[in-house]
């Protein structure tokens, strides 16, 4: 018999293996963790823990988000993304009445194809770098309003010459109330450590991140609403940016202009919200809108703000295919465009 202590022992030593600061991009390794595979949840800003429906995506960012309506669900994600770098994730899961829902799936990103070169500029033929993750994900029901769930994440990195294994996992809570209308997730990713690291000796951090999300979906119109807190474990998601520092000072006195705290505190606040809504008018059809206020701030250009931190997609159902697409504006060198399916296998064995 399957008993959740026994899952929550294994999480807490990942987590104490942290640092008690948390880390934030360019800080920590196997960052490709924090990439987003699935159309639906890039359209949504690029993170969602508290959607309770049928989508075996919503379990590769909260792992109690998977319940049995999911059995026998395949998905597949494909991203091509910026230069020849491409990214995906695959994913099938089970249940089993009485012991729980298991899914297990691979996500990868392949950097692409690079020129070696010694240290006099001659070329010396090509080398490739990738990295990979298995997804082991298990959750059961607590009752009818709570469930947990917990996923294993061994990750193998390639770069060159230099290989890295680690051990990684998420912890997931979900609550959704009697009428199904509203919903929250909390969510605990990537705890653990380097088990080899890239240089003998020198372990590098994990990109440890804690989330809190809450959606609520309209009873009489067809519209959800979500909203995340991301990187709580980091209150201040601030920095000084080098090539804003003329701006800090009055350009007629010469004089230092006084730092507004309440306008700082809002703008931290809002680093750490991303946004988004679904509107379903049919069924079998769905546009999804989402609004990413860090990636905004931190990726723009001043003098052209365009629509960096916003994204949207758009799903629909052809036969037994949930086919989705989304695309997130990131900066304007570019955005990404993300394409899923799934599909229900037991659906083909239906008369």
């Amino acid at each position: 018999m399957f008993r959740i202590p026994g899952f929550s022992t294994l999480f807490l030593l990942l987590v104490l293996a942290n640092p008690a600061m948390g880390q934030l991009g360019g800080n920590s390794t196997y960052a490709f963790l924090n990439l987003t595979h699935s159309a639906r949840i890039a359209a949504l800003g690029g993170k969602i823990v508290s959607i309770p429906d049928n989508d075996l995506n919503l379990s590769f960012h909260n792992p109690s988000a998977l319940h049995e309506g999911m059995s026998n669900q395949l998905i597949l994600n494909y991203v091509n993304y910026f230069s020849d770098i491409n990214f995906g994730y695959v994913s099938y899961a089970r249940s089993y009445e009485g012991i729980g829902n298991f899914a297990a799936g691979l996500n990868y990103i392949n950097y692409g194809t690079f020129i070696a070169a010694d240290h006099l500029g001659n070329v010396t033929g090509e080398f490739r770098a990738a990295e990979y993750a298995l997804n082991l994900i298990y959750s059961r029901a607590l009752d009818s309003l709570f469930t947990v769930g917990v996923n294993v994440k061994p990750v193998y990195s390639v770069l060159e010459t230099y290989h890295s294994f680690g051990l990684l996992a998420d912890l997931g809570v979900t609550y959704t109330n009697r009428d199904k209308l509203f919903s929250a997730g909390l969510v605990l990713r990537n705890a653990g450590f380097q088990v080899k690291p890239y240089h003998s000796g020198h372990r590098e951090p994990v990109p440890f991140e804690i989330l809190l999300g809450f959606s609520q979906k309209l009873r009489h119109a067809p519209f959800r609403f979500s909203i995340v807190a991301h990187n709580l474990q980091k209150l201040d998601l601030t920095y000084d940016d080098p090539s804003q520092g003329a701006e800090d000072f009055d350009p007629i006195s010469g004089e230092p202009i006084p730092e507004n705290k309440w306008e700082k505190l809002a703008d931290n606040t809002m680093r750490h919200l991303i946004f988004g809504v679904e509107f379903i008018p049919l069924e079998n059809f769905y546009l999804r809108a989402g609004y990413n206020y860090q990636r905004r701030q931190e990726l723009k250009i001043s003098s052209r703000t365009a629509m960096v931190g916003f994204s949207w997609g758009f799903g629909i159902r052809i036969s037994k295919f949930h086919l989705n697409y989304g695309r997130a504006s990131y900066h304007l060198a570019g955005a990404s465009n993300h394409f899923s399916i799934t599909t229900d296998l037991s659906s083909f064995s239906r008369n």
